[in-house]
């Protein structure tokens, strides 16, 4: 499978998504990352924008959010919802999160919502995060795993990767990709089992420290 048609899938995805009402979250993240005035704060993978607006009005005027997605549509449905609301200490980008076009050491906070999954390289995408981070930053993320590894035909199919089932790796796997990244105090905040596709999935919500 190659890089391309994943991406191709997952905007195909997310374009169409742009037009629906639907929640597309695998929990709380923002709530999570207690956001105080001043502070710099990343969203990946925004979608609509609504939690990096959210973001953007707890951290107010000295502050700033960003928002980072995919899928053309997405973002510019999240920077007409920012003008609409009046929020200027916003900016949504264009982008792919295994490699964040930002400097090092500039955000105070990260949150990700049912996202990295699609990631081909996790643990880049968790380097990546670590690197954008400053000193004692934080990160909650809430995203799907798998109790045991997805067999080949499902992890080869780009399709069942844009559908937050394809690239799901087992809990192990996840929260080792966050460990070896560097990151420190990592705390599993809530933990929720189902069955997706007729495999035994894990929604988890996790909170760690640079």
């Amino acid at each position: 499978m190659k890089e391309s048609q994943l991406h191709e899938e997952i905007r195909n995805r997310y374009e169409k998504e742009s037009t629906q009402c639907s929640l597309l979250s695998c929990g709380s993240t923002l709530d999570e990352l207690k956001v105080v005035k001043g502070e710099r704060i990343l969203d990946l993978g925004c979608g609509r924008g609504e939690e990096t607006l959210e973001a953007a009005r707890l951290t107010g005027a000295g502050g700033i959010a960003a928002g980072l997605d995919l899928t053309e549509a997405m973002i510019r449905q999240a920077a007409d919802h920012a003008v609409s609301a009046g929020i200027s200490n916003v900016i949504f980008t264009k982008g792919d999160i295994e490699n964040l076009p930002f400097e090092e050491n500039l955000f105070d906070g990260v949150m990700s919502n049912c996202v990295i999954n699609h990631a081909r390289d996790k643990n880049k995408v968790y380097r990546e995060i670590h690197r954008v981070l400053k000193p004692e930053g934080r990160l909650v993320v809430a995203d799907a795993v798998t109790k045991d590894p997805l067999p080949a035909e499902v992890k080869n199919d780009p399709e069942a990767w844009a559908q937050c089932f394809g690239g799901a790796i087992t809990e192990e796997e996840y929260l080792e990709s966050i460990g070896t990244a560097g990151f420190k105090r990592v705390e599993i905040l809530n933990r929720r089992e189902y069955e997706k596709n007729g495999y035994d999935f894990i929604s988890l919500t996790i909170k760690a420290v640079k």
